[in-house]
């Protein structure tokens, strides 16, 4: 009978879990909570309340967090559930999802190069559909970067060689840092593998907290006025895949104290080195376009 049960396949059956269930329900009290708490002070969607779904939403999603990842180590680690096969399907589980990740990025690039090819569009490029209530030649005065407004809504754009310069510098270092403790990691050299995640962490730390000096010091507002809005949701959502990236590199740094890597199995560590060099990329690619390309007159700041 005992033989009946033996697994006989390479595959991995997981047990049933809550956390798919928990972690929907929270993102969706998280997102309702975010809605109320922005429109209080408009007149108030479920008022002051909306404050404290966002929290009860923000804490469901740690704990899902928690929770899941300690079950999936707990799979690797002591159910040596990991094998060969269920490796290679996690890679590809791990490749989709940063896959869907560049999708979100395309919209905001699809968003801004519509703004600054046809800053003086009234109807859609090759339809009489009108723009909007109000026409894009009104919103940025006919031109990309927009003209300046009285009402400070939008005064200048960044000066791209200042400070973004330096954060597109720290983000490309932790590109470095992050391959340091891979390399280390396949060379079995414990000590290189902690002190370069310790260094990407902190670059990513430092990216983050620049990058939020940055936007307290930007010449224009996030609300009623088109590059504003394109900027912050652009840069702004990059800047949560930092936060959520150097999380992510937390986790791998306690599991390698831990001793959970090898240099034949590290599916963790390589996921979470993936996620930041996808990081490092769009970066890129927002520095130049919206930092270098949209530059137009930078003011000082």
């Amino acid at each position: 009978m005992a033989e009946a049960h033996t697994k006989q396949h390479d595959y991995h059956l997981v047990e049933p879990s809550p956390w798919p269930l928990v972690g929907s329900i929270s993102a969706f009290v998280l997102a309702l909570g975010a809605i109320a708490w922005m429109r209080t002070g408009q007149g108030g969607l479920l008022g002051v309340q909306g404050s404290w779904m966002f929290f009860v939403g923000l804490l469901g999603v740690l704990v899902t967090m928690i929770g899941w990842w300690r079950d999936v180590v707990h799979e690797s680690v002591v159910e040596r559930a990991h094998t060969p096969v269920v490796q290679l399907h996690l890679r590809y589980g791990m490749i989709l999802f940063i896959a869907s990740e560049v999708m979100f990025f395309v919209a905001w690039f699809w968003a801004y190069f519509d703004a600054a090819l046809f800053p003086a569009a009234e109807t859609l490029p090759g339809t009489d559909q009108m723009v909007g209530v109000v026409g894009r030649h009104e919103a940025t005065g006919g031109q990309w970067p927009p003209a300046a407004t009285g009402d400070g809504r939008f005064v200048s754009t960044f000066d791209p060689w200042g400070l973004p310069l330096v954060n597109t510098l720290v983000l490309l270092l932790s590109g470095t840092t992050v391959t340091w403790a891979h390399h280390s990691l396949l060379q079995n050299d414990r000590r290189g593998l902690i002190w370069g995640l310790v260094l990407t962490i902190l670059l990513g730390m430092l990216f983050t907290a620049l990058q939020a000096y940055e936007y307290m010091h930007a010449a224009f507002d996030f609300s009623g006025f088109i590059y504003g809005s394109i900027f912050f949701m652009a840069t702004g959502f990059h800047g949560a895949h930092v936060i959520i990236g150097t999380i992510f590199l937390i986790v791998v740094l306690i599991r390698s104290l831990a001793g959970h890597f090898t240099p034949e199995k590290h599916f963790g560590f390589e996921a979470a080195a993936w996620y930041w060099h996808f990081v490092d990329v769009v970066w890129l690619f927002l520095f130049a376009s919206i930092y270098v390309w949209g530059a137009g007159t930078p003011g000082a700041h």
